[in-house]
């Protein structure tokens, strides 16, 4: 990928040499990877190969035993946990398989408190918040609970919310998992509209689907390494 000057475009993620042991258990062994801005990139493997592990390790919010993780060129391991959660609101954007809100706010408030958390007035942040929501299709929405929205439009809010920062990086672990096939298709859809105006992805997937529609590069993992990486042609 290359930038309008023609050099390579800047290196969002960086793994190198990344380890990492639960007891006895390899999760990561010595996985290497990056990733530029604009790619998206999906990261497959059997259950239990490091798929989320991975993921994890990318968020900051968990620690490698040895290897090096650097995200815009801040090594996570030089930040400790407040540095991380900080780092991760400005930077960092997740999307997760069961949507994570917050149950006893409604819609419009599960967005804009993550903009609150970064400083932002709370006037700005439904602002913004009201935008992302008209522009996911579900601002109509804003004023119900979790529990009275479907599937689909959870994941729309969720990804409203994840974008409330404009991160350099958007986080995904298994962003369709919990969706009927319909409501997936709408999220994907949303996933290849984000990346083509620029937002860099990691989605970690079971689904071979999600992975040849929404990404530009597969990474196979077995047994905690990268076992194979290629590009992806997507498909409609």
């Amino acid at each position: 990928m290359t930038t309008d000057h023609g050099t390579q475009a800047q290196v969002i993620v960086r793994l190198d040499g990344v380890h990492k042991e639960y007891g006895e258990t390899k999760a990561l062994d010595g996985v290497s990877l990056e990733i530029r801005a604009g790619e998206a990139v999906a990261v497959m493997g059997p259950s239990g190969c490091g798929k989320s592990t991975l993921l994890n390790m990318v968020a900051g919010l968990d620690r490698p035993t040895a290897g090096t993780v650097e995200v815009r060129g801040q090594g996570l391991g030089k930040l400790n946990e407040t540095g991380l959660a900080l780092f991760r609101r400005h930077h960092v954007g997740m999307i997760f398989q069961f949507f994570n809100l917050i149950d006893d706010l409604p819609a419009l408030d599960n967005v804009a408190m993550a903009a609150q958390l970064t400083g932002t007035s709370a006037r700005q942040a439904r602002r913004r918040a009201l935008e992302l929501l008209d522009e996911l299709g579900v601002a109509e929405r804003k004023d119900m609970y979790p529990a009275v929205l479907s599937g689909g439009e959870r994941q729309r809010v969720a990804v409203a919310r994840a974008l409330m920062n404009r991160p350099a990086l958007l986080l995904a672990d298994e962003p369709t998992g919990a969706l009927d096939s319909r409501s997936g298709e709408q999220v994907m859809d949303l996933l290849i509209d984000l990346n083509q105006i620029g937002q860099t992805l990691l989605m970690v997937t079971h689904d071979p689907h999600l992975a040849t529609r929404c990404a530009s590069r597969l990474v196979e993992l077995a047994d905690g390494k990268v076992a194979r990486e290629s590009s992806l042609e997507r498909t409609a």
